[in-house]
């Protein structure tokens, strides 16, 4: 068991929380209204944390595990486009209307993590614009860099069939 693992034994929600990358540093306002959305699950092995065309419902701060994106196409398995893991984000479609899932993301190994309920989230992002503003400064980052390393994956396989 890694240290990081070890030392979340025995704390609330509100210090699983900051204890992840992505929201160490958040204010204790602002961790108070993330925490009134948010919960403790766990995924098994080849369970799908979020199918296509499905409401975009919830994000997850990834605890352990890995979890593959990925897309459909017809007559294929799932390609995956991205392997996301420990102290990373899965699920930003909850961002931008209307709020449908545009990938699968499928379990590698049995995965911890924290539910934000985006419902709830959004709700609070509108009552107090600096925290949606807060919010958005945290998701665009990971949205930039997705397509980036997804723009390269293409660039890659299309200079291969030339």
């Amino acid at each position: 068991m890694s240290t990081k693992k070890s030392s979340l034994v025995g704390k609330d929600l509100a210090e699983i929380i900051q204890s992840h990358p992505f929201f160490s540093d958040l204010g204790k306002k602002n961790l108070n209204l993330v925490c009134g959305c948010a919960k403790n699950v766990r995924f098994k092995k080849n369970e799908f944390m979020l199918r296509t065309g499905e409401p975009a419902n919830e994000f997850y701060l990834v605890r352990n595990g890995r979890i593959a994106l990925e897309i459909n196409i017809p007559g294929r398995p799932g390609y995956t486009f991205e392997t996301v893991k420990e102290d990373e984000i899965v699920g930003v479609s909850w961002l931008v209307s209307p709020y449908r899932w545009s990938y699968d993301a499928r379990v590698i190994d049995e995965v911890r993590a924290i539910s934000i309920d985006a419902r709830c989230l959004r709700a609070k992002c509108e009552e107090d614009n600096k925290f949606g503003y807060e919010m958005m400064t945290r998701f665009i980052p990971i949205l930039v860099q997705r397509l980036e390393r997804n723009r390269i994956q293409l660039l890659d396989l299309y200079s291969h069939n030339e």
